[in-house]
């Protein structure tokens, strides 16, 4: 798929961070201009050259921190889509941004769309940012239910085209509980502040209420062009031939609250993101190893919420961690969570 991109779009460069398949990509684009590196410090390192203006971080998972790191230390203007990256580190990669004066635009649908809600409300605080959840494929569903559910029914998610470890992330709404930690790093509001709706639909990306009640939401149909569109163009609009919403082909917006019972790794989060320290990144690096575990059929689908929880009450809390810290709780994590599988 990478050469296929380099041969469609014929970029300045090209990172394989599997160091093994550096020979073939290299033989394969000699033909061409473009510049072939490889292993995951390359991937590092190309982010802070010159001619980057912008870099748009979409690793999954942990992966994207170390390259996000040096991004904003050359300060580069960052649209961010790996939440991960705050999820893990937030009080140190926003002290970072300041620091280097890098600006972080959010490509994540509901988190463009607080953005976007923000944009002219600098002078106005906010009361409460709504995130807006489609409750993924078992939305409805009880706890007896939910454990008979299979991978192929994870999969589907009803309304968004996205990875596989997303779409699980989803489908436990984990992937909501990511999103509130991120929020809370990206806007500066306290947990609070941050609310869970249900919104089946996934026409309202999310909302912002401000001091005197008023509402502000950022609507338009589930398609991820838009908020990665924005990001790279941001503060100008650019004009497209996108699908329009119509009001008449959505006649109901319905809204409800999340089973927090049911769906136990949205509660997780909150839990993590209350704790603080290094909880948020001990609860990622169990998702991550979970997700993938029952991606191999080798756990059930409500075993993925029993591993996050084991990995909270064992791996040692670190009130103020560093990033080496974060590095080391990460790699005791995905240990240790192996270990329950």
């Amino acid at each position: 798929m990478l050469i296929a991109q380099a041969l469609k779009f014929n970029p300045n460069s090209v990172v394989i961070c599997n160091e093994d398949k550096y020979l073939y990509v290299k033989e394969a684009l000699s033909h061409t201009l473009v510049k072939v590196y490889a292993g995951a410090k390359a991937a590092e390192q190309i982010v802070a050259t010159e001619e980057v203006d912008i870099v748009l971080t979409a690793m999954v998972g942990f992966a994207g921190l170390r390259s996000t790191v040096k991004a904003i230390e050359a300060g580069k203007i960052i649209a961010l889509a790996n939440k991960e990256t705050l999820v893990v580190a937030g009080d140190i990669i926003t002290a970072l941004a300041k620091e280097y004066r890098a600006p972080i635009i959010p490509v994540d649908s509901e988190h463009s769309a607080i953005f976007q809600c923000l944009s002219g409300e600098e002078y106005n605080p906010i009361e409460k940012l709504i995130l807006t959840a489609s409750g993924g494929p078992f939305r409805g569903y009880t706890y007896d239910k939910l454990a008979e559910v299979t991978k192929a029914d994870a999969l589907k998610h009803p309304n968004w085209a996205m990875g596989r470890k997303i779409t699980i992330d989803s489908a436990t709404l984990m992937n909501k509980g990511l999103e509130v930690i991120e929020a809370k790093w990206l806007f500066g509001v306290d947990i609070a502040q941050i609310e869970i709706v249900v919104h089946p639909q996934s026409i309202i990306h999310s909302l912002v209420q401000f001091k005197d009640g008023s509402i502000k939401a950022q609507m338009g149909l589930p398609d991820m062009k838009l908020p990665i569109q924005y990001a790279l163009g941001y503060p100008y609009r650019i004009a497209n031939d996108y699908q329009r919403f119509s009001f008449t082909d959505y006649k109901n917006l319905t809204f409800e609250s999340p089973d927090m019972r049911v769906f136990r790794n949205l509660a997780l989060s909150f839990e993590a993101l209350a704790r603080g320290g290094n909880a948020p990144c001990i609860l990622n690096a169990a998702n991550e190893i979970a997700v993938e575990a029952f991606l191999e059929d080798k756990i059930s689908f409500i075993q993925i919420p029993d591993m996050v929880e084991k990995s909270l009450e064992k791996i040692s809390f670190i009130a103020k961690p560093s990033l080496d810290d974060y590095f080391l709780t990460d790699n005791e994590t995905r240990i240790y969570s192996k270990t329950l599988i």
